[in-house]
């Protein structure tokens, strides 16, 4: 079972998390993730549980639990696919990527009149 926990203090490392969900049961792996660029946390992490009932149990007693001083939300994590919505890479997607992608008029050679030029209302972060 794969589990989701998100608003982790920064301070929160790999093995922290598994300290955490030790007394539930056996831990496949525990990552906390980080921002590529900083390299610091992005305040949310996965441990996978290969026993679901001791998956469920962790959740069931983790979920709203204060840890390192704030209040942690535990949830099995969603598959990829069934998160809803993508963010596209450049000119991916229906959102109007860099170059006149998508349908939303992207930034030169839209539909948005004007004469092309850069939408502001276009802005993304990666």
């Amino acid at each position: 079972m794969n589990i989701f926990i998100s608003n982790l203090s920064w301070a929160i490392k790999d093995a922290d998390l598994r300290d955490l969900f030790a007394d539930y049961g056996e831990i496949s792996s525990a990552k906390v993730i980080m921002d590529r660029e900083t390299g610091k946390s992005r305040g949310f992490g996965f441990v996978e549980m290969p026993n679901e009932e001791e998956g469920k149990k962790a959740i069931e007693e983790l979920d709203k639990a204060e840890y390192d001083g704030k209040v942690i939300t535990v949830n099995v994590a969603k598959p990829r696919e069934d998160r809803g919505g993508s963010r596209g890479g450049f000119g991916g997607g229906n959102r109007g990527g860099g170059f006149g992608g998508g349908n939303r008029g992207g930034g030169f050679g839209g539909n948005r009149g004007g004469g092309g030029g850069f939408d502001r209302g276009n802005r993304r972060s990666f």
